[in-house]
């Protein structure tokens, strides 16, 4: 059955409990698979049948649940967003200054102590109610819109808690100002709280402004990494060089870029040279030198020289724009400790409403005269100091930041779920070949066996191992190409993974591989034995070539260990993390590499398919493990791991099978995203502990528990204060993420 995934923008969205209902409504779309709502990015995440699943079934299922879906808009460039986005922002902050003008004349004219101070027009409470018409239902509109929507669906969110609150103390004043006489007949002096009503929705709406600031400065990863791209391309066409828009770009088109220039698309070089600053894209400070036949990459910066490339990849197929999806997809997933949070908000709301009514209840039966106007300011009190919008914004913000952080330094990480896990890694497997070396061996010894010289030993391993993919063999092929040795005709070439190749050379049997296949062929190699231990202990890969069940000599391969393996293992072992070098070397060789690279743990002669079952052994030795390789036979170890982390420079296969990618493939960045998960992990904690406990202590103070004790009842205009607080300080501490080093 075939999946798509799609992405689309909300509106409507202001707490947890919002999550939660919109989740619930697109669950139960039959068709949908998985849905994921996040409060941070306002997205909307579902993976659906599309034979079953329509834009048009995805609007209505979060309209029916009071919200709005932008299906429709998803195709708006970024620019069109952000520009919708400071719209919003500028309406906004309008709303909150008009509000807070309002609110605060009606506070000097009807506050105690401050009303003495103030001119008598607005001591008048018919002025007060006039002032506070237009900030309950202009600038409050918001929180009847959407609490009538929600009523409607039979759920509540934190707009409910607001409506009610502040419309218990709109139209309590209101009851006052123009009925005074009923107020004083059951014994209540007939004093309005139009400042209650007002204040509190300018406070309000100025927590959210102040929030979605914020939240804006936590999706500055996506911003740095669209403002990458090169905006046209030099294309020859014909005898003329043409500057043509990006989008206007095809694959094959033949681009000049000029020293100083942006790389407009990846593609590769067809002529010239130059040296590329490749830091934007992989966090490597030094510049690469390219020649004809090499990549490049869109969005990088050539140096020195002139060169033309053809374009390969355009538009969502570059590299960068698959890293700005991937960012953004992570951004947008849900971590598993955020679960807490969703199941806590989905009964909040209406614990909070019974709660708000027993208290209500209480202070009008036993509280002290006038009972009802302490029961109706406790009540406020109580809907508005319980904020679950803290609650929501605590891992997705925190997730935002690390990993937009992970990407500005090279580090993609696919989903929160990975970057959660991450930190509870103790034991990580490193593939050797491409991993922790370069995957660029180079033949450093031919030694020849009988009457055939060492030019035509080499000869023959060059021509069979032509047909092989193996990075060995492109080393002596590599080789034959410097000693310009001429390649001989190869028939019935064959494969044989773990072991080597083989076929047939003028009419002869050709084997050329590991000791396996000499065994597997009934090849003695006695002759060679210590000649053979001598180079493995020295680290060296060692091949032999048979023909006619005789071996005919060996050539010795060494593979250049990456200059960034050492300082990488290190750290992680400074993290405590237990290290462990994966191979189908044999043991000698692979002894000798972990010896030189403090390995040890080395597992060795591990055939490609055997990689995925040693990883599920070291779990079941209840180690936390993390994978890291390139290769395509790694992609079975990679899915298999808890946390797989694929090279920048391996497959397309790795990359897709892992969880983090490393692009800048610095294996330094192994432990920074070890670390990276570690500083995440923690600032969501934080995140969680401020808003429970803000919400476990608060909500029984305005509830009046300290009166008994100190006289103390919580006036609902601190609430507000305290609830706009706590949602600003959550974003606030995530954005401090920012400033964490991690490598």
């Amino acid at each position: 059955m075939t999946q798509n995934k799609k992405t689309f923008s909300l509106k409507g969205m202001h707490c947890a409990s919002c999550v939660t209902v919109i989740e619930g409504a697109l669950n139960k779309v039959d068709g949908v698979s998985m849905a994921t709502v996040n409060i941070a990015t306002e997205k909307a995440t579902v993976t659906y049948d599309p034979e079953k699943v329509t834009d048009q079934m995805l609007c209505s299922a979060v309209s029916g649940a009071g919200y709005k879906a932008l299906i429709s808009e998803e195709l708006k460039s970024e620019d069109e967003e952000q520009k919708e986005k400071l719209k919003e922002l500028h309406d906004l902050r309008f709303r909150v200054t008009i509000s807070l003008v309002l609110g605060l004349l009606i506070l000097w004219g009807g506050f105690p102590g401050l009303m003495n101070t103030a001119p008598s027009i607005l001591q008048n409470f018919w002025v007060q109610l006039v002032l506070a018409t237009p900030v309950q239902f202009w600038a409050g509109f918001g929180f009847y819109r959407a609490t009538i929507s929600a009523l409607r669906h039979r759920t509540a969110n934190m707009d409910t808690l607001v409506a009610i609150g502040t419309s218990v103390a709109y139209f309590y004043s209101a009851v006052v100002t123009i009925f005074p006489a009923i107020v004083e007949s059951i014994g209540v002096e007939p004093m309005p709280y139009f400042d209650v009503s007002t204040i509190i929705i300018a406070l309000i709406l100025l927590g959210r402004y102040f929030e979605a600031k914020a939240k804006a400065g936590t999706s500055e990863a996506i911003k740095k990494l669209l403002g990458l791209q090169a905006k046209t391309a030099r294309v020859i066409r014909g005898d003329k060089e043409v500057d043509i828009p990006m989008n206007e770009v095809v694959i094959g088109d033949i681009i000049r870029v000029r020293p100083g220039e942006k790389i407009p698309v990846d593609g590769v070089i067809v002529q010239g040279e130059s040296s590329i600053d490749e830091s934007m894209i992989t966090g490597e400070s030094m510049p690469t030198d390219k020649a004809p036949g090499d990549t490049v990459v869109g969005a990088t910066m050539n140096k020195t020289g002139t060169f033309t490339f053809r374009a390969t990849k355009i538009g969502g197929e570059t590299m960068l724009a698959q890293i700005i999806k991937m960012v953004q997809e992570a951004q947008g997933s849900k971590a598993p400790i955020q679960r807490l949070a969703d199941l806590v908000s989905s009964y909040f709301v209406p614990v909070v409403l019974m709660l708000a009514i027993f208290t209500f209840v209480i202070w009008y039966v036993f509280g002290p005269d006038p009972s009802l106007l302490y029961a109706l300011l406790n009540m406020v009190a109580v809907l508005i100091i319980a904020c679950p919008c803290a609650m929501g914004l605590a891992t997705p913000t925190a997730i935002m930041v690390g990993t937009g952080k992970g990407a500005e330094h090279g580090i993609l990480i696919k989903d929160a779920a990975s970057l959660e896990t991450a930190h509870k890694i103790n034991t990580i497997i490193f593939d050797k070949t491409g991993t922790l070396t370069k995957g660029e061996p180079e033949v450093t010894d031919v030694i020849p066996f009988g009457s055939i010289g060492e030019n035509e030993l080499l000869k023959l391993a060059g021509s069979i191992e032509k047909g092989s993919e193996h990075s060995l063999a492109e080393a002596i092929v590599k080789d034959t190409e410097k000693k310009k040795l001429a390649l001989l005709e190869v028939s019935q070439f064959k494969a044989i993974p773990g072991y080597g190749v083989e076929g047939m050379i003028d009419g002869k049997r050709i084997v050329f591989g590991n000791k396996r296949l000499m065994d597997k062929e009934a090849i003695q190699i006695d002759m060679a034995a210590s000649k053979i231990e001598e180079m493995e202990s020295a680290g060296k890969t060692v091949m032999m070539i048979g023909s006619e069940k005789k071996l005919i000599g060996i050539i010795a391969v060494a593979d250049i260990i990456k200059d960034s393996a050492k300082d990488g293992l290190e750290a992680l072992k400074k993290l405590g993390v237990e290290v462990v070098m994966i191979t189908g070397d044999n043991k000698r060789t692979a002894n000798a590499i972990g010896n030189r690279l403090g390995i040890a743990r080395v597992l060795a002669e591990v055939l490609p398919d055997q990689k995925e079952a040693e990883v599920r052994k070291i779990q079941a030795e209840g180690k936390v493990v993390a994978m890291v390789g390139d290769g395509i036979n790694d992609a079975p170890a990679l899915a298999a791991a808890d946390v797989g982390i694929a090279m920048g420079s391996g497959t397309d296969v790795a990359i897709e099978a892992a969880d983090i990618t490393l692009v800048n493939k610095d294996l330094r960045s192994v432990a920074a995203a070890v670390t990276l998960s570690k500083k995440t992990m923690r600032t969501i904690r934080l995140n969680l502990f401020w808003a429970f406990g803000y919400n476990i202590i608060l909500i029984p103070v305005a509830m009046g528990a300290l009166y008994p004790f100190f006289q103390i009842l919580l006036n609902p205009i601190f609430a507000s204060v305290a609830m706009a607080t706590s949602s600003v300080s959550v974003v606030a501490n995530s954005l401090l993420l920012k400033r964490k080093k991690i490598i």
